[in-house]
């Protein structure tokens, strides 16, 4: 199992979002962040230059798949997550070990 987590647009999170579970996903977390980096395209925002180096909003998308669905599914946000413009935002991809669930204590390694 992975864990994808993508930074993206938010003028692109619908469309990346509908792509996704198009594609099968069933679940993820969508959140509104403020995002830190030096790679935002100043020309697409009204903010100063100082406010960009330093903050930028943008969506985080996490989601859980598969080994097998992994390629695909980055695939797919960084078609419909791009611009062509810097600041389209990044992918990180990281291993899943296990799972618990809260309300029965269920683990499952993974």
């Amino acid at each position: 199992m992975k864990e994808i987590k993508a930074y993206i647009r938010r003028e692109k999170a619908n469309l990346v979002i509908e792509k996704l579970e198009q594609a099968g996903v069933k679940g993820m977390t969508v959140i509104d962040v403020h995002a830190l980096y030096n790679w935002a395209d100043r020309e697409s925002y009204g903010y100063s230059f100082e406010y960009l180096e330093k903050y930028s909003k943008v969506v985080k998308l996490e989601l859980v798949c598969d080994d097998s669905e992994t390629d695909g599914l980055i695939e797919v946000i960084s078609k419909y997550g791009r611009t062509g413009n810097q600041g389209d935002g990044m992918i990180f991809v990281s291993p899943i070990e296990k799972s618990v669930h809260i309300r029965t204590g269920n683990v499952n390694k993974l």
